[in-house]
């Protein structure tokens, strides 16, 4: 788990990134295409998760368990993260209709990701 901090941290920078980019240098693009919501809704879920994943970082067991469920929700968070909010990124800037399967599929290991800390939760002596 000693990973994640860093995964966390970049996952975080590059939201506010791309967040600021999309609000200020490419919103004329943007409004124009009519897909401002679009950059804002994978910015808002590549932040979410960005937290989420330094969240989990200091729950995790510190390398105790690498391929428990806390890492694997890490996993899943950070493989969703790049499908989900990457292919509404592109698909923002009009990138190939195709991409459209992939944000769902993203959105799934993002799901993914919740299910398997509440199973961490559930596992772990309270």
């Amino acid at each position: 788990m000693k990973k994640y901090p860093l995964f966390a941290a970049l996952a975080g920078f590059s939201a506010v990134a791309l967040g600021a980019f999309g609000a200020h240098a490419l919103k004329p693009t943007l409004l124009a295409r009519g897909s401002l919501e679009t950059w804002n809704t994978g910015s808002l879920y590549h932040l979410v998760h960005a937290a989420a994943l330094l969240g989990v970082a200091w729950l995790g067991p510190d390398g105790s368990n690498p391929r428990g469920p806390l890492a694997r929700a890490a996993e899943c968070w950070l493989a969703g993260t790049v499908l989900f909010s990457g292919s509404l990124y592109v698909l923002a800037l009009g990138g190939p209709r195709w991409l459209g399967p992939v944000t769902p599929l993203g959105g799934v290991l993002l799901l993914t990701g919740w299910i398997l800390v509440a199973f961490a939760g559930r596992r772990s002596p309270a």
